[in-house]
């Protein structure tokens, strides 16, 4: 889980990382049957769905992140390399009945090929499809730049500015104030946080509160990049997390 260093793109904050080696194992002829609860078939690369199920656990309800644990990811990609999606974040929580969890995962398609979402407890398809190439988006996602965007108070959003590779957030600058973000955020104050990080440009919210001279996380959900966790590390040591 290596960082490879900090870069400078445009506007962003562009981090480069190592990306965690996806499973290999291709989709079985079983994960493959279509799936009943899913009208969900075909997806172009660089596009996103949200995939929303109930789970049994047994008596005790698992957390988010416990719980994405017990999701298989299944990728088979058309070039053999690399995984064909990725799961940006998942929320939710127990049912009201308190027997299952209910479980969202947003998913990311990144090349063409076969994709699965598979319970491992019952083997359950909880969702496949078949990624094929963008009509419309000639981008690729390299797998290495990381945009993170914060709230202004004013329901837009200002871009981090990395430029003088700072050792949290707060050594950061707003890209179009030019202040220190130290300046720009008060003690004690929270604040939305975007991280974008995947081939759809999707964006991951995060409500972070400043506590000094640092930041910690209002709450434990979402679980951002469950897949990609050098990211995670990254975020948590930009965002002073601990």
């Amino acid at each position: 889980m290596a960082v490879l260093g900090a870069l400078v793109i445009g506007a962003a904050v562009a981090l480069a990382v190592y990306r965690s080696k996806p499973q290999k194992e291709p989709i079985t002829a079983a994960a493959a049957q279509p799936v009943a609860s899913t009208n969900f078939a075909t997806m172009e690369t660089a596009t996103a769905l949200m995939v929303t199920v109930d789970l049994e656990f047994g008596p005790k309800v698992p957390s988010i992140a416990e719980a994405l644990k017990e999701i298989e990811r299944r990728s088979e990609p058309e070039d053999g390399r690399g995984r064909t999606f990725a799961i940006l974040d998942g929320y939710g929580g127990p049912t009201e009945d308190g027997k299952k969890l209910h479980l969202s995962m947003h998913v990311s398609s990144e090349k063409p090929g076969k994709a699965a979402l598979i319970f491992k407890r019952t083997g359950e398809v909880l969702w496949q499809g078949k990624i094929v190439p963008s009509k419309t988006k000639t981008n690729t996602f390299t797998g290495k730049d990381l945009l993170i965007l914060i709230d202004n108070g004013q329901g837009k959003v200002v871009t981090v500015d990395g430029s003088n590779n700072p050792a949290t957030i707060l050594d950061a600058k707003i890209k179009q104030l030019g202040i220190f973000i130290r300046d720009f955020w008060p003690d004690g104050i929270e604040k939305e946080m975007t991280f974008i990080y995947s081939a759809c440009g999707c964006p991951v919210k995060v409500m972070t509160r400043r506590v000094g001279e640092r930041t910690e996380r209002v709450s434990d959900t979402p679980v951002i990049f469950p897949d990609d966790p050098s990211v995670v590390t990254l975020i948590s040591k930009v965002m002073a997390w601990n």
